[in-house]
């Protein structure tokens, strides 16, 4: 069974930006199979939900971010679980 419910995810800067400011974010996801995909880049703002995205219930999402500067991209964030109820 499937639902079109919200996940929402904030998260912070890291302590040190590499000197350069932070041009965007990347958002990648797990859906339980092992497997990393990017689910958004070019994320402006430091939260991202799930709208229109759907969740089967029972399964556990994992989520990473990312942030990108004049340099490249970040070092990938710890991971967070979320599970669709």
């Amino acid at each position: 069974m499937t639902n079109q419910d919200l996940v929402g995810i904030t998260w912070s800067d890291g302590l040190n930006a590499g000197g350069t400011p932070v041009i965007d974010y990347r958002v990648s996801w797990d859906k339980s199979y092992g497997t990393w995909e990017y689910l958004e880049t070019g994320v402006l703002v430091k939260k991202f939900s799930t709208i229109g995205i759907t969740l089967t219930r029972g399964r556990t999402y994992s989520f990473k971010v990312e942030s990108r500067n004049l340099v490249g991209y970040s070092d990938i964030s710890a991971s967070i679980q979320v599970l669709a109820a």
